[in-house]
């Protein structure tokens, strides 16, 4: 998204950093955010402004980029993939994954963190990033300790980045969680208190994970529960 002249980047993806073996077991695409960038004529070089809710491979894997061969048996440096960037990390996420404080042993890796830890702003709690967009980052405990949650306005309202509070729009369901969230409690009562403002003030949320339509909005279905449906059907249903 721009503002003004600068270019914001809401997470990152996995990257280009796999081998063949490692896409299958992941089932990575071979494209990358930065493929997605340059389709809309962006170069990595433009991003001003990065911002990931954490940094879980799958959200941060692309803050890094393969550099040049070092030569023969030498293998290539790993380069920031956002050179010009800022990059806004929550404190706690930022010393839990360099500490590697997850159940899965190969989500915080290194390589996508020390080369960019130069750039990294971090921030505690909530925190205005953009005031001019009200784009701003808040706390969303539960997926990990140090997971946010990213907004910001435009003319239609809130856009939000839940992250993996809910991956996918089958996710909505308070009891419905990731088998690897930390604080899975946590995640059901941050999950329920964010439903409830986004209905009652009608925000849009980008899911990260959905196969779909990420951009969904929040109504309440036949048995009253709140339900994420995209955007063209929910508001043709307002």
């Amino acid at each position: 998204m721009g503002e003004g002249r600068k270019r914001i980047l809401i997470e990152t993806g996995y990257g280009e950093k796999w081998t063949d073996k490692e896409r299958d077991i992941f089932a990575l695409e071979n494209r990358s955010v930065v493929d997605a960038l340059r389709e809309v004529n962006v170069a990595p070089e433009d991003i001003d402004l990065v911002i990931v809710t954490h940094l879980h491979f799958d959200h941060a894997a692309g803050l890094t980029r393969w550099g040049e061969s070092g030569g023969t048996g030498v293998p290539p440096a790993i380069l920031p993939t956002f050179p010009n960037a800022r990059i806004i990390v929550q404190r706690t996420e930022w010393e839990d994954a360099l500490a590697n404080k997850s159940t899965m042993t190969r989500t915080y890796l290194r390589s996508h963190l020390d080369p960019i830890a130069h750039q990294v702003e971090l921030v505690e709690g909530e925190a205005m990033i953009v005031p001019e967009i009200g784009l701003r980052v808040m706390p969303m405990v539960g997926h990990t300790w140090g997971q946010q949650a990213v907004l910001w306005e435009d003319a239609a309202g809130t856009l939000c980045f839940p992250g993996d509070l809910i991956p996918t729009v089958n996710h909505a369901g308070l009891a419905y969680s990731l088998g690897y969230d930390m604080l899975p409690y946590e995640n059901m009562l941050n999950k329920k208190a964010m439903l409830e403002q986004a209905l009652e003030e009608e925000w849009r949320f980008v899911l990260d994970h959905e196969p779909g339509d990420p951009v969904v909005r929040p109504v309440r279905d036949e048995a009253n529960r709140i339900v994420l449906k995209p955007q063209m059907h929910a508001d043709a249903h307002r």
